[in-house]
Order: C-alpha cells, then structure tokens, then sequence
C-alpha cells in the first residue's frame, strides 16, 4: 500500500505543474482567438506574435523612433492614463528592457549584524533625491505570487550576490525550492 502511495504521489508531483502550464497556455490562447475570433485555432495566437514583432520592428527603427517617443510623451502626460501607463511601462522595462532592473541580486539584512537576511533586488543605490542618503532601494519579490515589497535600507546592511539575476529571481519565486 505504501507503494501505491508514493506512485500516486510521484505522479502528482509530475503530472500538477504539466496540467497547470498546458492549461495556462490554453486559457491564454483561447482568450486571443476570443479577441479575434478566428475559425482555425491558435491563429490569433500567432497574428498577436506576428503584430507585436512588427510593432516592435517599427519602434526600434531609425525612422520612426521620433515618431514613437513623441507618442510615448503624449501618453505619459494623460491624467490618470499616466500612472497606469508609465507604471506598466517601467514594469515591463524592468525584465526586457535595456535598463532591466532586477540585475543587481543582494542579500539584506533585516537589521545591523542581524543573522536574518532575505534575497532581492537592488532598484536604486542612491536615494539622496528623496532625501535619505545612504540608503538604497531594495526589491523582494514573494514566492509564487507575482507581487513583493520595495524595502529601503543603509547600504551597508547589503551584499551583492555573485549570482545570475534569472536564477536567483526563480529562486526567490519558488519559495527556495529551484536549485539551478
């Protein structure tokens, strides 16, 4: 019986994280050909990929990166469309963008010589501009949640990690659990 056990619990521990990324992806492509409302399945997946990379094509082009910047001052100046939009913008920049912010994995004490730490993401090394000096920003992304807490602390209560931002957010992520 103890080996029935662990076999189901073996194939539970297999088949969970399969089922939940295919029915990911299937929520996620069902809901683009929703939009478009195609007749062949997938095809809006594909049209949105095709239209992103042709978005993206023309922003970064020589020609029109005038013309994009001025479009994206004119939205950042929109009330209440500004906070929405210059806040996704940063987010989005912060994983793909060339100024990517979570490149600098530290480790942060909660407290001078405590023995308590937690593993994050320095944002800022220098907030003098809002009046503390000294001290630096600090993201700490939660496990399996797509949120965290920004922390300011004295910089001397941080060490840098000698570690790959990517592996170091999916360990933070998966709660300690991911050892790549």
């Amino acid at each position: 019986m103890k080996k029935l056990t662990r076999y189901f619990f073996e194939g539970l521990l297999f088949l969970v994280p399969v089922v939940a990324t295919i029915y990911v992806l299937f929520l996620l492509f069902t809901k683009i050909d929703g939009i478009f409302r195609f007749k062949i399945p997938g095809m809006g997946f594909g049209v949105t990929i095709i239209t992103v990379t042709i978005i993206g094509f023309i922003a970064s082009n020589f020609l029109t990166r005038g013309l994009v910047r001025a479009a994206d001052k004119a939205l950042s100046r929109l009330p209440l469309f500004k906070m929405i939009y210059t806040s996704i913008k940063d987010l989005t920049g912060a994983f793909v963008g060339e100024k990517k912010s979570f490149n600098k994995p530290v480790l942060v004490a909660l407290a001078p010589g405590d023995s308590i730490q937690v593993i994050g993401f320095m944002t800022r090394e220098d907030l003098g501009t809002f009046g503390l000096p000294g001290k630096v920003a600090v993201y700490l992304p939660q496990s399996y949640n797509f949120a965290g807490n920004l922390i300011v602390v004295p910089k001397e209560q941080i060490t840098p990690l000698q570690a790959d931002s990517g592996h170091v957010m999916a360990f933070i992520v998966s709660g300690g659990i991911t050892s790549n």
